[in-house]
């Protein structure tokens, strides 16, 4: 099947479903079950509070990312159905790669939240893998598709912040 076929918003939805939803959602929530179901059978303490804060700011990011790169860049957040053009406005101004800030600010509020030793090493392993993916596999194939305008880019914007 060609996703390129189907709308621009539908490949969007099935994407974030399949890659953050399952980096953020699904992987944490298997991680730490006993302590999201405490969470929501208990009082909240102040770490569920102090936890909600970088969880709905990645939450933020990622989706204002995600709009950019359908409505500026023309493609999805999935390097199978890439952007057809740079996307250097909105959070793209101060980071190249707010989306995955965004997503390691989301796992550090379900860390605050659920205080889960094992989601801190999840998180930490997420980071690294993210970080090699960005070097090493994105970054070639962003300066091969997008040539001398990214090579500027890198040059005026950082990797991270």
């Amino acid at each position: 099947m060609n996703l390129t076929r189907l709308p621009l918003a539908f490949r969007n939805l099935i994407f974030v479903i399949l890659q953050p939803g399952i980096v953020v959602g699904v992987i944490p929530y298997i991680i730490a079950k006993n302590s999201f179901s405490n969470a929501f059978t208990n009082p909240f303490m102040f770490h569920h509070y102090f936890g909600i804060v970088p969880f709905l700011a990645g939450v933020f990011i990622m989706f204002h990312c995600i709009v950019l790169f359908a409505m500026d860049g023309l493609g999805t957040l999935s390097p199978a159905d890439p952007t057809k053009q740079l996307v250097t406005k909105g959070l793209y101004r101060f980071s190249r790669n707010p989306m995955y800030i965004g997503v390691m600010l989301i796992l550090l509020g379900e860390l605050v939240f659920t205080l889960s030793p094992y989601l801190f090493f999840y998180s930490i392993g997420i980071f690294v893998l993210f970080h090699f993916f960005i070097a090493y596999r994105e970054e070639p194939r962003l300066k091969k598709d997008f040539g001398q305008d990214y090579e500027t880019y890198c040059k005026t914007v950082k990797r991270w912040i």
